[in-house]
């Protein structure tokens, strides 16, 4: 889907469209969580702190988030998808790989289901999707990012290299800015660059990374479309009104986040050993604390014991945060038969 948060807004209300607006918290310490293709104009773009977005757009238009009028909308994107594919991987509640080589209705070609599917999602939804069609996933998503907003992009087994080859590393799908930087000191820019070093030279400078890039930027990517996706970790996270100091604050501050993560674990029935806490500083320098424990945790009260164990380990932050965060991974379905890790000595420790 296409600025999906933000487009919902201005189907929403009409008075809206045209204008730069933004989905999140209106407050000085609130995050965008989307914005508009009028908004990005403006160099604004997801996860950016809203103070920054309303320097560069003082005329921003700032709405709360809507779950219900999302997950509507979602719903009704994932009907038309089964109408057309058994296999079915979302990737969020707005985007999902298709896999189509035997469509459920229609011909069998990639590029009419698109067209197809693209129509269908405007009558149901009034919302305009993007979409990618080609012979894997990556260079799918590739193409879907390349026909936004709005549009249709297909790559083709010939055109393939040639287009990957174009493109800056921080197109590539998965690479970050840290990744980016680490690629960029490799002396390689481009895919053309990554083209040109082998897979073992790749995974020796960035390991599991820096193999995948070596192969997908060969087209080797034989991923399936997996209906199921397997959860990898479980988290919570809160940006605090204003910076918090101290370790009994913060101890304080972790009860509602492991609350809300024990919430979710249950919800979803797991449990995990490795648990990571997230520190994100006043001048947003992140920070991240893990500890594999000897078996997994759940509970309210475990998730809270591992917690501040790791927030003195090796010692509590000297500055101030804005942000703290608890996720669990290594995960495996919760059952009644777990035991308690106490007292809380991490591994190492």
């Amino acid at each position: 889907m296409d600025a999906f948060f933000a487009s919902v807004a201005q189907r929403d209300d009409p008075s809206l469209r045209g204008l730069p607006v933004v989905v999140g918290g209106r407050s000085g310490r609130g995050v965008v969580a989307a914005a508009s293709y009028e908004a990005r104009v403006f160099g604004i773009h997801s996860a950016m702190p809203m103070m920054h977005a309303r320097r560069r757009c003082p005329d921003l238009v700032i709405v709360p988030p809507d779950g219900a009028a999302y997950r509507e909308a979602s719903e009704q994107v994932r009907a038309i998808f089964d109408r057309y594919a058994e296999l079915v991987e979302p990737l969020s509640i707005d985007e999902a790989y298709l896999d189509v080589t035997e469509p459920l209705t229609g011909p069998a070609s990639g590029t009419l289901v698109a067209q197809a599917i693209r129509a269908e999602i405007v009558q149901a939804t009034g919302l305009t999707a993007s979409a990618g069609v080609s012979f894997g996933k990556f260079l799918a998503k590739t193409a879907s990012g390349m026909a936004k907003p709005d549009g249709l992009r297909v790559i083709t087994p010939e055109e393939a290299p040639g287009v990957l080859a174009d493109l800056a590393v921080e197109d590539f799908h998965g690479v970050g800015p840290a990744t980016a930087r680490r690629l960029r000191a490799l002396g390689i820019e481009t895919g053309a660059d990554l083209q040109a070093r082998s897979e073992d030279e790749m995974r020796e400078a960035l390991g599991k990374v820096g193999g995948w890039l070596a192969r997908v930027v060969r087209c080797q990517d034989d991923r399936p479309v997996r209906p199921h996706r397997v959860r990898k970790s479980v988290g919570t996270e809160r940006t605090f009104r204003r910076d918090v100091r101290g370790a009994e604050a913060l101890a304080e501050k972790l009860v509602p986040i492991a609350e809300e993560l024990a919430r979710r674990l249950a919800r979803h029935r797991l449990a995990g050993r490795t648990v990571t806490l997230k520190l994100k500083s006043a001048d947003f320098q992140i920070t991240q604390r893990s500890a594999t424990l000897p078996g997994p945790v759940a509970t309210e009260a475990e998730l809270m014991g591992v917690g501040l164990a790791l927030l003195h380990r090796p010692a509590p932050p000297k500055g101030a945060l804005r942000l703290v965060g608890l996720t669990v991974s290594a995960l495996v379905p919760a059952d009644g038969g777990r035991q308690l890790v106490f007292p809380f000595a991490l591994p190492g420790a």
